[in-house]
């Protein structure tokens, strides 16, 4: 019985996805509307991404508008972006709000630094609990005589072959973020 990677591969890409979503939400020099992509709106008694109930566009590099669809809901975006704690200022005007972020200083780019190796540990982390959990398979397998030992062999082989890849995504990830922030 040959050994399947598709489980692995499919864990292992959310674990990418969620490095790229953690990294999005570290804010550089220049504004992005990916920057709130994590902000929580109460909405109608729900909580909900930014998104659902406006648009956010970019302004100038330091500025993100942003145009909430329902009037009333403008204290509330405002009260989202500033408990997200992104660091940034909100000024709310006549049709929506614009959310100005500061310049970024020596130090301040040192904290995002140690934030984003701090991300990029965590998705190794979760990399390896992936890899054991596949490996504690692969045991059960070799117990229950469904798969041999030659096949045993094998088949970590290909995952630890996957699991370098993988790191390896890590790795240019973080190496992308690092030269955004010292930009």
């Amino acid at each position: 019985m040959a050994f399947s990677t598709k489980e692995f591969e499919s864990r292992s890409e959310e674990v990418v996805r969620w490095l790229e979503r953690e990294f999005s939400g570290i804010r550089t020099g220049r504004a992005t509307p990916a920057l709130l992509d994590l902000v929580q709106v109460e909405s109608y008694g729900a909580r909900v991404p930014i998104v659902q109930v406006g648009s956010v566009s970019v302004e100038d590099p330091r500025t993100l508008r942003v145009s909430i669809w329902d009037a009333n809901g403008i204290k509330s975006v405002e009260k989202a972006i500033k408990e997200a704690d992104l660091g940034v200022s909100v000024v709310a005007d006549g049709s929506g709000l614009r959310v100005i972020f500061p310049e970024l200083t020596g130090e301040r780019r040192i904290q995002l630094l140690k934030i984003a190796k701090a991300k990029h540990e965590e998705a190794r982390v979760s990399l390896r609990g992936v890899r054991d959990d596949v490996m504690k398979e692969i045991e059960a397998l070799l117990r229950e005589k469904e798969m041999s030992e030659d096949e045993k062999v094998g088949a970590k082989e290909a995952i630890q072959k996957k699991v370098d890849f993988f790191n390896g995504k890590f790795d240019e990830l973080l190496s992308l973020k690092e030269k955004e922030v010292a930009q």
